[in-house]
């Protein structure tokens, strides 16, 4: 029993390291082997990740780090589901997550403000 439970939080602690820079944890596991998330890759360029996804539900530009950033919603079972994809000034892929790209935004003018050394992570 002991060791099933340390399995079990050793999982869990995995999958949110493993996807804490897309999101939530959760919405990785439901949408994991959709296009955008299982096929998408840093550096893949603007073109590419239209092939795989199609057309954006948003794009905006971004205001911290130059570039843009693509909206999109999966859904599964009726379900919607936030999703962004971000791009470098060069048009390729940097960042992806089950986020806004206004959440992700918001996410990079925080870690901007903090004092270096002070919280952590990065994601993509």
């Amino acid at each position: 029993m002991h060791q099933q439970t340390l399995g079990v939080l050793a999982l869990l602690s995995i999958l949110s390291g493993c996807a804490g820079s897309l999101g939530n944890p959760n919405a990785y596991l439901t949408y994991r082997d959709e296009p955008l998330v299982a096929q998408v890759a840093r550096d893949m360029s603007k073109q590419q990740v239209l092939e795989i996804g199609g057309a954006p539900s948003g794009v905006m530009p971004r205001s911290v780090n130059p570039g843009s950033c693509h909206d999109y919603i999966l859904t599964r079972d009726g379900q919607p589901q936030a999703y962004h994809v971000s791009f470098d000034s060069a048009g390729r892929v940097d960042g992806k997550g089950f986020r806004t790209c206004t959440q992700m935004e918001d996410d990079e003018r925080a870690r901007a403000r903090r004092p270096v050394g002070i919280g952590g992570g990065g994601g993509y």
